[in-house]
């Protein structure tokens, strides 16, 4: 059986069904978060000229972007733990931690910014759809959609959980593409065995054996004799 040097197929298939499985986890809850997050205040922030709330806009739906290409990544990953042969699935797994890892790291920047800005203002851009003088007196109604009172702990709690969830997500898309990186030297290394053999034994059909070659010598030395 081929070998890396480390990891045998085998427990590749181990580690990639648990990597798949917590990949899996995590781009659930991430979603989850995000579309609470999007349900109890952003959705009533539609204001595009303002720059900050488009930036909290932005940055959610590139958090759930991102944790769909998770799920999509720690399924794939199953997938390719229950069959290591096929190349085109062993791409896929490549190109989904690759573009999972790489989404959740744009988000961690998006999300920090976000809570720092939200921290500096004090929460008034998240308020900003209440048009009531005194948010704290002021319950949910129609001047104001959602509780001002709880907006602002909850926003951020939200947000603190998501910047963890997509922090756990770069590090097992990076774990998810380095074995998938294992998985293709493992095939390359076992296809270019496999030719080195056939060429070997190529080579030993074609070559002539040790008797042909002393017959060869023996008709040279005949043939000078009767010259």
């Amino acid at each position: 059986m081929c070998q890396v040097d480390h990891l045998d197929p085998s427990s590749h298939q181990r580690v990639l069904m648990k990597t798949g499985l917590i990949l899996l986890i995590i781009g659930h809850l991430n979603f989850i978060t995000g579309a609470l997050v999007h349900g109890t205040v952003l959705r009533f922030m539609v204001a595009p000229q303002d720059a900050v709330s488009l930036q909290y806009i932005v940055t959610n739906a590139a958090s759930a972007i991102s944790a769909l290409l998770t799920i999509s990544c720690g399924i794939a990953a199953l997938m390719l733990s229950r069959c290591l042969a096929p190349t085109a699935l062993k791409w896929a797994v490549f190109a989904l931690s690759t573009s999972s890892s790489l989404g959740c790291l744009s988000c961690l920047l998006g999300l920090a910014v976000s809570i720092g800005l939200t921290l500096g203002s004090q929460g008034r851009v998240l308020l900003a759809p209440c048009t009531v003088g005194n948010v704290a007196l002021s319950p949910v109604s129609g001047e104001c959609p959602f509780d001002p009172t709880r907006v602002y702990s909850s926003t951020l709690s939200l947000w603190a959980v998501s910047l963890l969830l997509n922090s756990m997500d770069v590090v097992f898309g990076i774990r998810c593409l380095l074995l998938t990186l294992d998985l293709l030297h493992l095939s390359r290394r076992c296809h270019g065995v496999l030719r080195r053999k056939v060429s070997l034994q190529g080579a030993a059909v074609e070559s002539p054996v040790p008797g042909q070659w002393l017959g060869l010598l023996r008709l040279d030395s005949v043939e000078t004799a009767q010259l």
